[in-house]
Order: structure tokens, then C-alpha cells, then sequence
């Protein structure tokens, strides 16, 4: 059993993993942790990154520029909230999705930041991690298959900057990565003892714990709030009149196919009341064309693999890794995942039947003239 107090690849969130061994080590003396699987398969689910393109574009610049813009990012970021700061009773009260790994990295590691805005930077940088791992870990409890896991943790940190890649925590993590995927090569359904930097064991140990970072709804409808009235300001100081009219001529387009779905589900959703019918409408189109996107993305993805069940295993992945509020406002609703596991389910057990009546999966899939 990999230990809790494992960190992810990252300083900020040694004091997370400290926290959460603390608070595990007393309920797992009396309930016990323990991991079940079910019938194993390839694990196709898709994964977004960014770009060859974008991170090479993030790379131009040198590390005091990445600070500075980071300053500037987040002090705008907390004019416009309204805000002194990024927390909230502990916890992350300030959207700061628009930064990018380099800029997090840089606000959570750099003393030149308040230890809280550090802190804050740490539960960001968490949760995108296990924004990451989410849809890839409900793959893996459906089909007892890690590799799929594994290999959604190494693409995640790859991803990341070159200053965070050379710290000893990045490397650490990623080592235990590389052996776990190793592990996995001759057996994917036990989840492999790769070390106490395994990021991938420390992530399964806090959702266990109810202890992954959720950003409140209200807290995101407030910044949502916020990053339209700038918008807004933007375009009035520039002498134009906001519209989400995208075929505007004397006016600006306010796009929001660049906010995080999270943030669109907050506006589009309204619970708070503090958005237009216009800006509710917007938000729901632009979640509409993302969840499209996602759809289809999966299904190209399924296209191009031999495993049968690909498309079911990525409709899996999109749906958990959506929040309650995301699902709610795209229409995603609990049956629709109930009829993706029952695909999956049926599809796995087909494929099984015929491979015990001598076929296999190639043959089988020749079979359905795929």
C-alpha cells in the first residue's frame, strides 16, 4: 500500500499531503482502505493538453517575465473580485484559471508572493491535477485497468513548465510515474507500489478522503461576474459597446468560448441571480459548443482504436470529469452515464463471449465490419 503522506509533483502541496495523512490516519484505523476492480481493458479516454504550439509559445519567455505577469494577473484578478485575497476560510475563493502552468508555478514557489497567494496557487495547481485525473480514475474503477490512469498523469506532467519539471518534486513524481506504468505492463489491474511520490496513489488516497479541491459554485459565479464587467469595461474604455453579437461590426464581441466550463455552468445556471438573460443564454451556447467538442473528440478518439468499447470508456471519462454544476447545465444527466456503462458493460461482455468461442477482439470487430 503506497503511503498518504505522498506528495504531488510539486513543493505546494507538501503541506496537503501532511494535512490529509493526518486526517486519514485516524478514520483508516477503524474502516480500513482498499481498492476493487472489475473486468480489465485498454483504456483509450481522452485527455487536453495544451498545444505543441502553446507551450512552445510559453517557453519564449524567461522566468522574470513569467513573474511579473503573474503579479499583474492576479492583482487584476483580485481588483476585479473585489478581493485583499485568494482565500477564503482556507480555501480558494479567486478564479485564477486564466493563469498558465508556468505563471501558477511561479505564484505558488516564489516568495515574492504572500504566503497565502502561495497556498492558494498550491490548491489551484491540485486541482488541476485531479481535474486531469478524474475522468481517466472513473475509467479505470469501471474496467480495473490503471494504464490508462497512469498514462493521463504522465501527459499531465509533461505538460507543464520547464522550472517546475527541474524540481526534485516534479522529478521525483514523475519517476514513480515511469514505474508505474512499468508495473502495469504485466499487470494493469493492480495499481502499482511505485514509491511515496507516486502522484497518481495520493490522488486516489484524497478522493477516497473527500479531501480533492472544488472551487465553491458561488465563489465561481462571483468571479464569472467579475470577468464579464471587465470585459465590459474593456470595450466601453476602448469606445465600443459589448455584444455577443459574434457578427458585430461596431461593436466588441464578448467571447466566452475561452472560460472554463466551470465558469460558464456558473453563469448559465444563475442560482445567484447576478447574470443577464443575455449573458445566460451566451454562456449556455458556448457550454453547448464545449460539451459538443468534447463529444466529438471522444468519438474520433474511439475511431482510431481497436478496443470496441472506446467510445462508452470516453463518454465515462467527459462525464466525471464534470463537476455536478457542469453536468447540470450541459444536460448531462445521470442516465446518460448509466447508458455508457451498460454499453461498456454489454460491449465487454460481447467481446468476451466471442473470444471464448475462439474468435478475437480483431475478428470481432472484422465482425461488426468495423
Amino acid at each position: 500500500m503506497v503511503a498518504v503522506n505522498a506528495t504531488y509533483p510539486s513543493t505546494s502541496y507538501l503541506n496537503l499531503a501532511t494535512t490529509v495523512a493526518a486526517n486519514l490516519a485516524a478514520s483508516n484505523k477503524d474502516s480500513g482502505a482498499g481498492t476493487t476492480s472489475t473486468t480489465t481493458t485498454e483504456a483509450p479516454a481522452t485527455s487536453i493538453t495544451l498545444s505543441s504550439a502553446a507551450q512552445a509559445e510559453l517557453a519564449k519567455k524567461d522566468f522574470a517575465t513569467v513573474l511579473a505577469d503573474a503579479h499583474a494577473k492576479l492583482l487584476a484578478l483580485l481588483k476585479d473580485a473585489k478581493r485583499t485575497s485568494p482565500l477564503q476560510d482556507g480555501k480558494l475563493a479567486l478564479d485564477i484559471s486564466s493563469l498558465d502552468p508556468r505563471e501558477l508555478y511561479a505564484m505558488s514557489s516564489d516568495k515574492s508572493f504572500a504566503p497565502e497567494e502561495r497556498e492558494a496557487a498550491g490548491l489551484e495547481m491540485q486541482r488541476r491535477f485531479e481535474s486531469a485525473m478524474s475522468g481517466p480514475a472513473a475509467v479505470a474503477k469501471v474496467t480495473g485497468d490503471y494504464t490508462g490512469l497512469y498514462k493521463a498523469a504522465a501527459t499531465y506532467l509533461d505538460s507543464l513548465g520547464d522550472e517546475e519539471k527541474n524540481g526534485t518534486d516534479w522529478i521525483a513524481g514523475r519517476d514513480a510515474i515511469t514505474e508505474g506504468l512499468k508495473q502495469l505492463q504485466s499487470d494493469p489491474k493492480t495499481l502499482p507500489d511505485a514509491g511515496d511520490n507516486d502522484p497518481v496513489a495520493l490522488y486516489l488516497a484524497l478522493t477516497e478522503a473527500g479531501q480533492t479541491q472544488q472551487q465553491d459554485i458561488k465563489d465561481v459565479a462571483t468571479g464569472a461576474r467579475a470577468s464579464l464587467d471587465a470585459l465590459y469595461a474593456k470595450a466601453i474604455k476602448d469606445g465600443k459597446v459589448p455584444t455577443f453579437n459574434k457578427q458585430t461590426t461596431v461593436g466588441t464581441y464578448v467571447d466566452l468560448s475561452s472560460f472554463p466550463s466551470r465558469t460558464l455552468s456558473a453563469i448559465a445556471l444563475n442560482t445567484e441571480n447576478k447574470f443577464a438573460p443575455e449573458e445566460v443564454n451566451a454562456a449556455r451556447g458556448a457550454l453547448r459548443t464545449k460539451s459538443g467538442a468534447a463529444l466529438l473528440a471522444g468519438f474520433q478518439n474511439a475511431a482510431k482504436s481497436s478496443d470496441p468499447t472506446a467510445f462508452s470508456q470516453n463518454i465515462i471519462s467527459i462525464y466525471s470529469s464534470m463537476s455536478d454544476e457542469e453536468r447540470q447545465a450541459a444536460g448531462w444527466s445521470s442516465d446518460f452515464y448509466a447508458a455508457a456503462l451498460a454499453s461498456y458493460q454489454t460491449t465487454n461482455k460481447l467481446t468476451e463471449m466471442f473470444a471464448q468461442a475462439g474468435g478475437s477482439s480483431t475478428s470481432f470487430l472484422s465482425w461488426m465490419g468495423k
